[in-house]
C-alpha cells in the first residue's frame, strides 16, 4: 500500500493533480471533508460525535477525525493506497496519522508540496474567480490571506515530515501535464525502492 500527502496552496492545481495521481496509481481519495460529511449522512457514532460537536461551533477532535480515517482504511482492505487532502494539519495529526497507518502496517510514502509563486496564486484565483462564483477568490486581500494560512500551517507539517526524509518540493508552475509527470517521477521513485 502506498499513500501520499499532497499539499498545495489555493490555485496550485492541486484537486487537478489529485485527481491525475489517483487516476494513474488507483488510489482513494481521502478528503478530511468529505469524511466528515459521509459519517453524519451514514449517521454513524463517529459522525454524529462529530455533528453534535459542529453544531455547537467546535471543531471537530483529531481523535474523531483519526477514528473515521481508521474506518475509511478498514473499509478498503484492498486499496493499493491513499492520497490524504486536507489531513494533517498539525505535527500532532501528523504523529497520530503515522500511529494509525503504522497499526495498520503502512505508512506515508511522500509528502508531495506543489511550489507556486505568490504571483502565479493571485493571477490564477483572481482569473478562476471571474467563472467560479466564489467571492474568496475575486479579493487580492483574502486570497493572500489564505496563502498566509496555508503556509503557516503546512510548515509545520513538512516540517515534521522532513525529519523522515518523505518531503518533495514540485514546481507548481508550467503545464498541467508537465506538473503530473514531475509528481509521478517522485512518485514512481518511491514505489521502486
Amino acid at each position: 500500500m502506498f499513500n501520499i500527502i499532497l499539499f498545495g496552496p489555493p490555485g496550485s492545481g492541486k484537486g487537478t493533480q489529485s485527481e491525475k495521481i489517483i487516476a494513474a496509481y488507483g488510489l482513494i481519495h481521502l478528503s478530511t471533508g468529505d469524511i466528515l460529511r459521509r459519517e453524519i449522512s451514514a449517521g454513524t457514532p463517529l459522525g454524529l460525535e462529530a455533528k453534535s460537536l459542529m453544531d455547537k461551533g467546535i471543531l471537530v477532535p483529531d481523535e474523531v477525525v483519526v477514528g473515521m480515517i481508521s474506518s475509511a482504511l478498514d473499509n478498503n482492505p484492498g486499496a493499493k493506497g491513499f492520497l490524504f487532502d486536507g489531513f494533517p494539519r498539525t505535527e500532532a495529526q501528523s504523529i497520530a496519522l503515522d500511529k494509525l497507518l503504522a497499526e495498520k502496517n503502512t505508512a506515508i510514502g511522500v509528502v508531495l508540496a506543489l511550489d507556486v509563486s505568490r504571483d502565479e496564486l493571485l493571477k490564477r484565483l483572481l482569473q478562476r474567480g471571474l467563472t467560479s462564483g466564489r467571492s474568496d477568490d475575486t479579493n487580492e486581500t483574502i486570497i493572500s490571506n489564505r496563502i498566509v494560512e496555508y503556509q503557516t500551517k503546512t510548515t509545520v507539517v513538512a516540517n515534521y515530515y522532513s525529519k523522515f526524509d518523505k518531503v518533495v518540493q514540485v514546481k507548481g508552475e508550467g503545464t498541467v501535464d508537465d506538473i503530473f509527470n514531475t509528481l509521478s517521477s517522485e512518485i514512481d521513485k518511491r514505489l521502486s525502492k
